[in-house]
């Protein structure tokens, strides 16, 4: 016993040692990930990001870009397809410096994808980068050959063409890379864009609807920058890639001019392993409304939110209660992310229902199995169960049509995370407890991703209606990649 607790001491301090080491030494750079500074610039946000004067920082003061929405190519009412290219690019977010990037149809992040429920999509993947990709549709109920994970490599100038039909609830989902070994380095160069679904229910209920304009996307995320304007990507061998700017939308700490009435803002916490606490400079409340897989079945009024890596939410904010000429600070906790600047009083016809949707929620009675899930480590010493991923192992076989209760929890000891947030691809899950109590309203929803706090313990109860092999893991992208990721099929 002695001997053992002597290892875990030892592994405890070469881990703080390598951190501090991975600190100041950056592993990887824009070289080993083959980007061309030299690209020609191809834009892939809407007008809005304008260049502006930079701060002392030598940050441009730039308006907040949004992501344009991808034009459908199919005129077919009922169907959907759309083209997508993964590139190599270079942008500018500080004054005078370039920065070599990756992004989907652009030089940075993707544009939204735009569906609704019943419609068939087909999505033509073109990989122009020089390496290897995947793009997995993160939060889509889709069969596991179309879920775009580890075992839909995408190689160098291939095409990639999944179709699938959309049978969930309106919602706001996401797509990034998901291949073995450089998940991590190709989100953290830009590539990641937004789905929406709109379903008949969501089209009805007279919320802020309109893209752009009173319904804006938020990629929150942080990076870290070299003196030459490059990205600094560095795992940090202990809890993931941080960076010291916060980014929305590929613009550092920009504005948005915003009219006196109700905005809704789609939040995708996209940082690889950054947690969120939003909240706004004046501590006023706002009304979340949708989570992960869909909107809540009643808006939920708060003054902060939390986001982990991979979790999406849907707020609105009532801008009307400020006055002309005042700006507002989206924060996370004392660091600004974003300002608002207060315009004109404007007409606005929209409403934050009472009533936003029926969800139907599973009796634990209908669970097939409880499987119990433990996150164990930080940094590159990191397992679910006790075993690190194996490409070539499947962890468990599930009955098509299974319902199923996970207890997911994070193992105490001396190396013990801060927490994981934990994803399953191909389905949406609801949460029953966190350590056997209630959960936030805010929580009572669909949910694919799903934060567990260090030694605590989450039961979810997970539908299985899709066929394939599917990931589960956490969604630090720097703890997947070292492991903490396990493997299903559902036949």
């Amino acid at each position: 016993m002695q001997k053992k607790w002597l290892l875990g001491v030892i592994l405890g301090i070469s881990l703080i040692i390598f951190g501090i080491i991975g600190v100041l030494y950056n592993p990887i750079s824009k070289d080993n990930l083959s980007l061309n500074p030299n690209t020609v610039e191809t834009p892939n946000l809407s007008e809005n990001q304008q260049s502006g004067p930079s701060n002392n920082s030598g940050n441009i003061i730039r308006a907040l870009p949004i992501p344009k929405l991808q034009e459908d190519i199919d005129p077919d009412p009922n169907r959907s397809e759309f083209n997508l290219v993964a590139q190599e690019g270079s942008s500018n977010f500080i004054d005078g410096k370039t920065t070599p990037t990756l992004g989907y149809n652009g030089n940075y992040l993707g544009p939204v994808l735009k569906v609704k429920k019943g419609n068939e999509v087909t999505i033509n993947v073109e990989n122009k980068l020089s390496d290897d990709t995947s793009v997995h549709w993160h939060g889509l109920e889709v069969e596991g050959a179309n879920d775009g994970g580890p075992h839909q490599v995408i190689h160098p100038e291939e095409i990639w063409k999944p179709s699938f039909p959309i049978q969930q609830e309106a919602a706001t989902l996401w797509f990034h890379p998901h291949v073995i070994g450089t998940t991590a380095t190709q989100v953290y160069y830009g590539l990641a864009g937004l789905i929406i679904v709109e379903d008949d229910n969501s089209l009805s209920l007279n919320l802020p609807n309109e893209y752009g304009a009173n319904d804006i996307p938020l990629v929150l995320q942080d990076r870290r920058f070299d003196d030459d304007g490059s990205f600094v990507y560095n795992d940090n061998m202990m809890e993931g890639a941080f960076g010291d700017k916060m980014m929305v939308n590929g613009a550092i700490t920009p504005y948005l001019d915003v009219d006196q009435r109700k905005m809704r803002f789609r939040i995708l916490n996209g940082a690889n392993a950054r947690n969120f606490n939003l909240q706004l400079s004046d501590s006023s409340q706002y009304y979340q409304i949708g989570t992960d897989g869909g909107l809540l079945e009643a808006p939920v009024t708060l003054n902060t939110l939390f986001l982990s890596p991979g979790e999406r939410a849907e707020i609105v904010v009532d801008f009307s209660r400020y006055s002309k000429g005042e700006e507002i600070e989206l924060r996370n906790k004392n660091t600004l992310i974003m300002t608002f600047r207060i315009g004109d009083e404007l007409v606005d016809n929209t409403v934050i229902p009472d009533v936003l949707n029926e969800i139907k929620w599973f009796d634990e009675s209908v669970a097939s199995t409880i499987k119990t899930i433990e996150l164990d480590g930080m940094g590159h010493m990191v397992t679910i169960n006790g075993r690190q991923f194996d490409m070539h192992r499947i962890d468990d076989k599930v009955n098509l049509g299974d319902v199923q209760i996970w207890e997911i929890s994070t193992i105490p000891g001396m190396m013990t995370s801060n927490g994981h947030p934990f994803h399953i691809h191909g389905t949406q899950f609801q949460i029953l407890s966190r350590d056997g109590g209630e959960i936030p309203d805010n929580e009572k929803g669909w949910k694919d991703t799903v934060f567990i706090g260090g030694t605590e313990t989450v039961r979810i109860i997970v539908p299985f209606n899709y066929k394939g092999a599917f990931m589960y893991h956490c969604h630090i992208l720097e703890h997947e990649e070292a492991g903490m990721m396990g493997q299903l099929e559902v036949y």
